[in-house]
């Protein structure tokens, strides 16, 4: 049933996902006529807060997260705040909360950021309370789960009062522009799609580095580690968008089949195809940080950084090496993606001593959004000593290509596709519990051979032995 909600009902609405990123893109989308007149958002969580309290909560927030020429005038969308304090243990506060939503004339919304431990008490108070009928949609945010086996919890709760057709899972690295980018740069160039296959390719990177630490994450963090926080949903579903075969149409069913069945053909890692890392105190930027266990404030076997050498079985990629890379405390903040090209099968310049280098696709995804592809031109001269040939880049900012369009965050596109219905840059079951069979078969791996995480400092891209996983295949690191 498609519907646009005019009820957004945020669980969660006083933490810092919703200060830092939900409520800045409401009021964005709201500055820019982009959500209906009559849309009403009730914030839940609980803190005790009125509605003129959580609407001066919320006015601090946006002042603090968006940039100044991005604030305009906010009361009218403070305006259509308000709040409803619940303890989502208990199943008597629900009642409240429905008389707070009243009855949404066209549909209601529900944006779920709380811990997964709580996705069960929420989803039974919900639909206690008469929340969760056929014009409620629900959005889950991540983790969904630790293994498999808790995120088949997590979906059963959530599939007993709604179907798939109506549950939301974020991932908001799919909300990113570039990455929606890297299906109209396959897709939509037939320069790229002949050529996007193990005859032409020979292999490709991931990498998404981050320079911060446990950055008030401590609890979660060590629990998780790098696998299952970065890997096992960011760096996944970057894979399948590289990987899939083209969609017959640009909608939710087709993009997320397409999806799934490349997460299916993930060959199990085989032993010596990962390696794992903790940092120790170095330097970032020039400035001293402490290690991992200096921050925890104990000894841990968590890592912090991982990396994979992974295979596609199937007829488009067979032998083509995908690698994996992700850690915390890294030289830089960047997360982009490499299509590395094979060789030209016969150079007509070597007798005349040119080399050549293979051409190399870069898609960065952040900080900045830009994609470089390199080209091999000939170095002007008279070639009296011999022609020679260098590798040049051909770039494209995207800010600079799009000047004048409105640059948004991801949460903005996801929000407002939640509120309208639309579900393509959502992730569906399977392929959730795809990521985690795939996720666990690593665990499992690492728990069978004892593989402990080595030490890395600070401020290096993680251990010696990540970069000999890719150099025994006479690969190097993009960095």
């Amino acid at each position: 049933m498609s519907f646009t909600a005019d009820r957004l009902l945020l669980f969660g609405a006083t933490g810092d996902l919703a200060q830092r990123m939900l409520l800045p893109s409401l009021f964005a989308l709201d500055a820019d006529r982009l959500l209906a007149s009559d849309l009403k958002i009730i914030g839940t969580a609980r803190s005790s807060l009125s509605d003129s309290e959580f609407r001066n909560f919320a006015r601090a927030a946006l002042e603090k997260f968006l940039p100044a020429e991005r604030r305009g005038q906010m009361a009218g969308f403070l305006n259509r705040l308000s709040y409803q304090t619940l303890d989502a243990t208990k199943r008597e506060g629900y009642d409240e909360l429905a008389r707070k939503v009243g009855k949404p004339g066209r549909g209601l919304a529900i944006f779920l950021s709380t811990a997964p431990s709580l996705f069960g008490p929420t989803i039974a108070g919900l639909a206690a309370a008469g929340l969760t009928g056929e014009s409620v949609r629900m959005c889950l945010e991540k983790p969904l789960g630790s293994d498999l086996a808790s995120s088949r919890a997590i979906n059963d709760a959530v599939a007993g009062a709604f179907p798939e057709s109506r549950i939301f899972r974020i991932d908001h690295y799919l909300g990113k522009e570039t990455v929606q980018n890297l299906l109209a740069l396959r897709f939509a160039n037939l320069m790229f799609e002949p050529l996007w296959n193990a005859a032409h390719i020979d292999h490709v990177q991931i990498t998404v580095a981050e320079t911060v630490g446990l950055e008030g994450r401590v609890a979660f963090y060590d629990d998780a580690g790098a696998l299952r926080d970065m890997v096992q949903n960011h760096m996944l579903q970057l894979l399948a968008l590289v990987a899939m075969e083209p969609p017959a149409h640009f909608d939710a069913t087709a993009v997320r089949d397409e999806k799934v069945k490349v997460l299916r053909a993930l060959r199990r890692v085989g032993a010596g195809e990962t390696v794992t890392g903790q940092y120790r105190a170095g330097a970032i930027n020039g400035s001293p940080v402490p290690g991992y266990d200096e921050e925890l404030g104990k000894p841990s076997e968590t890592e912090t950084f991982v990396a994979i050498k992974a295979h596609v079985d199937n007829w488009r990629w067979k032998g083509v090496p995908f690698y994996l890379r992700t850690g915390k405390r890294l030289p830089k903040r960047v997360t982009e993606i490499i299509i590395q090209f094979a060789c030209v099968p016969h150079s007509i310049f070597a007798g005349k001593g040119a080399t050549m280098q293979p051409n190399r696709l870069v898609i960065g995804i952040q900080p900045e959004e830009n994609i470089t592809l390199s080209l091999m031109a000939k170095v002007p001269g008279l070639d009296r000593e011999g022609i020679r040939l260098r590798q040049v880049p051909l770039n494209i900012a995207m800010p600079d290509a799009f000047t004048g369009a409105v640059r948004r965050i991801a949460y903005e596109r996801l929000l407002l596709d939640l509120i309208e219905g639309d579900q393509t840059l959502f992730v569906r079951r399977d392929e959730v519990e795809a990521q985690w069979e795939w996720i666990d078969a690593i665990r499992q791996q690492w728990a069978e051979e004892g593989l402990k995480p080595k030490p890395y400092p600070a401020g290096t891209w993680g251990p010696s032995a990540a970069i000999a996983l890719a150099e025994r295949d006479g690969v190097t690191w993009h960095e």
